[in-house]
C-alpha cells in the first residue's frame, strides 16, 4: 500500500506532478526529515544523496532510530520512507562530484557545510538548465534559514550567493560540528516542503529568504528584490 494522498489533493496531486525528479541532497538533520514529507506527499521520483553513515548522536535531530546506527544514511532513509508511505526512492550512497549534472527539476540542497553548499551548487546545480528550483537550508540551535532560489534566473543566484558565510561563523556544538535540535530541523524542513509546494502551485518564487528565531519568536520573509530596496534605501 501507497500514500492516499486525498487530504492533499487540493494542495498537491501526485498524479498531476508524475515523474518529474526531486533530489535531497544530504538527509541529516533537516534532509531526513525533508525527505520523508516530500514522500508523504506521494512524490514518486525521488533521489536522496548521502555519503555518510548513522551514528548515535545523530539520533537526536534525525528521523533515524537505534536500529540504523552503522547503516548508511540513504539505506536508512530509504527504509523509513518505504514503510511510512510504501514509496521507492532512488538511493546514491556517494558524494556529489564536482560537475555532476543529473540532477532533478527541483533540488534541496541540505548538506553540512557552507562550503559544500558552495561548491554543489556552483559546481553541480548552477547552469545544467534541468533544475529550476534550489532550496538551501542552515540552522542553528535557534534559528533557520530557508532559501527558494530560481535556477532560471539569474539575478535570484546572484543575491543567493551573496548570502553565504564562512564555516567557521556557526555555532559550535560541543562535538566540533554546527549545533542543532530536533524542533529546529523540523520547522526549517517543514518551510523548505512549503515553499516547494508554493513554487509548485504558483509556477513562481514569491519569498526567497524566510529567516526563524525561536528566542524571541520571530520570522522575517521577503524576497531578494524587496530586501536590496531596503538595503539600497538605508544606504541612501
Amino acid at each position: 500500500m501507497t500514500i492516499n494522498p486525498v487530504r492533499h489533493l487540493s494542495i498537491f496531486s501526485p498524479e498531476k506532478f508524475g515523474q518529474r525528479r526531486i533530489d535531497i541532497i544530504g538527509v541529516g538533520a533537516s534532509g531526513s526529515h525533508v525527505a520523508l514529507l516530500v514522500a508523504k506527499l506521494g512524490v514518486k521520483n525521488l533521489h536522496i544523496w548521502d555519503f555518510d553513515h548513522v551514528e548515535d548522536h545523530n539520533l537526536a535531530n534525525q528521523m533515524y532510530g537505534p536500529d540504523d546506527v552503522g547503516k548508511p544514511k540513504v539505506d536508512a532513509c530509504a527504509d523509513l520512507i518505504k514503510y511510512q508511505t510504501g514509496l521507492v526512492v532512488t538511493k546514491h550512497n556517494q558524494k556529489l562530484e564536482a560537475g555532476h549534472k543529473d540532477l532533478g527539476e527541483i533540488v534541496f540542497l541540505l548538506v553540512d557545510s557552507m562550503k559544500a553548499r558552495t561548491e554543489i551548487a556552483e559546481k553541480c546545480i548552477n547552469m545544467n538548465f534541468k533544475t529550476k528550483l534550489m532550496i538551501e537550508t542552515r540552522m542553528g540551535e535557534e534559528t533557520g534559514m530557508i532559501y527558494t532560489v530560481d535556477m532560471m534566473n539569474g539575478m535570484d543566484y546572484k543575491s543567493w550567493k551573496t548570502t553565504l558565510y564562512a564555516d567557521e561563523e556557526a555555532a559550535p556544538s560541543a562535538c566540533g560540528a554546527a549545533t542543532t535540535i530536533g524542533s529546529t530541523a523540523m520547522m526549517v524542513a517543514s518551510y523548505a516542503t512549503w515553499q516547494m509546494l508554493n513554487w509548485i502551485r504558483n509556477d513562481k518564487i514569491e519569498t526567497n529568504e524566510i529567516i526563524f528565531s525561536t528566542r524571541p519568536p520571530m520570522i522575517d520573509a521577503h524576497s531578494f528584490f524587496e530586501k536590496q530596496k531596503e538595503e539600497k534605501a538605508a544606504a541612501a
